[in-house]
């Protein structure tokens, strides 16, 4: 599928007076004034990220309510409940605060709940609340979900059990009645950075009873290998204090990393230190593969677990579900490709609905973006769920899927989401005018440009360029993440040595040349490519960078993202 490439340009005064101080290649320079880091005090703090300039934890509203009602309930030897979704941000959430709570409160007076992803649905549930109460428990703290859980709330309030909320997601104008709620998006709350995921609202929580109970901040920095691991997932900005706790945390799952994720690591049989990538690609689908397969709750089991042995245990159910997974997002994917394959009025449409009765409801939301690869187009994934029809939708980036499916919301039961992800449940004999009527809501406001993929490419750059200094500067850059991404470069017409061949059958090893320096490298995936690459004519490349070693000497080498003709500029 041809690509269109935007290539960023850098606000050049700005990179020329950064470089003036920093000392470093000009093209970083641009990079990072691209980003918003344009002074040398600004890079100071962006390469060397300190815990002393995370925020103050009071700053955020209703934070002393929150600690004060948990020390209340302390005091009165209460029953604590921990409540939180069942995704990565949820149960890194729960983890943290859970083990937390047990390390200064009667863990007999302790509990968590994470709602059965399909006999309660996302966020708060009737039966968590029903369970509390069956239980005595008088206070319920839940994190990564709760903001919206107006009515919910109010139950539990009619039973006597309060809620401190901890949350990230956009408020709705009408709050839920909870003792205190914990989210830097409410508008009237002035805590300085907006963009913390659930288990980093949960972070701030526990470090300010660490401060009103007089323990040290260290008391509440041991769970930071958590929290990088849900921003990592929870795909949140990585700047501000979500680097910082990323940055911090990824050294801390190094050293002395949580039994979950250190069982989780040898099981990938992962050799060396972790990254942001590995927390993303490698630790998140297992932990996510509890919820979308079976139930979420071994995930907090295998975090909280006291013993290696007890966490590699829980690791193995996870890494069984991950299995699984990918078993099953595959056959359907396949099946979904075939069906879209063998229907020829599908091929050229601007949108995807497909639906199988016998498809698993797990994985429809993976497999949506799976189709998006082969299809650039808004998706939706229909499966049977009970006496209805039920699925979620992916987008595009730049076009609004929520609106589109709003304005054919006369065909659903129910639906809710945002700009680029959605679910929605409907009638099965509906499904053929919903896929008619959705398609033609899309086609109507869709920009042709939206169905082609953008690769953000943020710098051209030489062959000259490339080396093991330069790119021990890149690294420095790490973690990356939304708003500091991994840099992408573009190489123009360069050739190959004759070197460049198809390895492993997919995947393409090259070989360029530009004005006497050679860079080889790797594009997974890319046997397609091979009759440009070899062609002897010049090619540019699109690629980010790498490090390789080989009988211990080390290179820089390219990751291949595309590949086209080299045009005149």
């Amino acid at each position: 599928m041809p690509k269109r490439w935007n290539i960023l340009k850098a606000p050049d005064a700005l990179a020329k007076e950064l470089q003036a101080s920093l000392k470093i290649h000009p093209i970083l320079c641009a990079i990072l004034a691209q980003r918003g880091i344009c002074t040398y005090e600004k890079a100071k703090h962006y390469f060397r990220p300190q815990l002393n300039d995370l925020h103050d934890p009071w700053l955020m509203k209703d934070m002393l309510k929150a600690v004060k009602r948990i020390l209340l309930a302390m005091e009165r030897k209460e029953k604590i409940l921990v409540f939180g979704d069942y995704d990565v941000d949820g149960t890194t959430s729960v983890a943290c605060m859970f083990s937390f709570l047990c390390s200064v409160y009667d863990k007999n007076l302790l509990d968590f709940y994470i709602p059965h992803r399909y006999r309660e649905g996302y966020g708060i549930s009737k039966a968590g609340i029903d369970f509390a109460k069956q239980e005595g428990f008088t206070l319920i703290i839940s994190l990564d979900c709760g903001i919206k859980s107006v009515d919910l709330i109010g139950y539990a309030k009619e039973l006597a059990i309060d809620f401190v909320v901890c949350d990230h997601h956009l408020p709705d104008s009408v709050l839920p009645p909870a003792v205190a709620i914990l989210n830097p998006k409410q508008s009237d709350c002035e805590y300085p950075y907006k963009e913390l995921c659930g288990c980093g609202v949960g972070f701030k929580l526990i470090s300010a009873l660490c401060e009103e109970m007089n323990l040290p901040a260290e008391r509440a920095q041991q769970y930071l290998d958590l929290v990088a691991t849900a921003i990592a997932a929870d795909i949140v900005p990585m700047t501000g204090e979500n680097r910082i706790m990323a940055f911090y945390g990824l050294v801390k799952a190094n050293t002395t990393p949580n039994v979950g994720i250190l069982a989780l690591k040898e099981l990938s049989a992962r050799m060396n230190d972790l990254v942001i990538s590995d927390l993303v690609f490698m630790i998140a689908p297992r932990v996510n593969a509890a919820g979308r397969m079976d139930d979420a709750r071994k995930a907090v089991m295998m975090f909280i677990a006291e013993t290696q042995e007890e966490a590699k245990h829980y690791a193995e159910q996870l890494h069984s579900d991950n299995k699984d997974r990918k078993e099953a997002d595959k056959s359907i994917t396949d099946e979904a490709l075939q069906m879209i394959q063998s229907n020829p009025e599908w091929q050229d449409r601007k949108s995807t609905v497909v639906y199988q009765p016998t498809w698993h409801k797990g994985v429809v939301g993976i497999v949506a973006s799976r189709l998006i690869d082969s299809y650039y187009r808004p998706t939706i994934v229909l499966t049977q769920s009970g006496e209805y029809a039920a699925g979620s939708a992916r987008s595009v980036p730049g076009f609004n899927l929520y609106e589109a499916i709003h304005a054919c919301k006369d065909y659903l039961l129910g639906y809710g989401g945002h700009y680029a992800a959605a679910g929605m449940t409907l009638e099965a004999t509906k499904i053929d005018a919903f896929r008619e009527a959705f398609e033609k809501q899309v086609a109507s406001t869709i920009k042709p440009e939206q169905l082609i993929p953008e690769i953000v490419i943020d710098s051209e750059i030489t062959l000259k360029d490339i080396n093991l200094n330069f790119y021990n500067i890149l690294q420095q850059m790490e973690p990356f993440g939304p708003e500091n991404n991994k840099p992408v470069f573009v190489c123009r017409k360069v050739t190959d040595t004759g070197k460049s061949a198809l390895v492993k059958g997919d995947h393409l090893k090259v070989q360029f040349k530009q004005d006497g320096f050679i860079v080889g490298g790797i594009g997974f995936g890319m046997k397609d490519f091979f009759p440009l690459v070899s062609s002897g004519n010049p090619v540019d490349v699109v690629f980010t960078l790498d490090e390789n070693e080989w009988n211990g000497v080390k290179s820089v080498q390219m990751k291949v993202i595309d590949v086209r003709e080299s045009r005149e500029m």
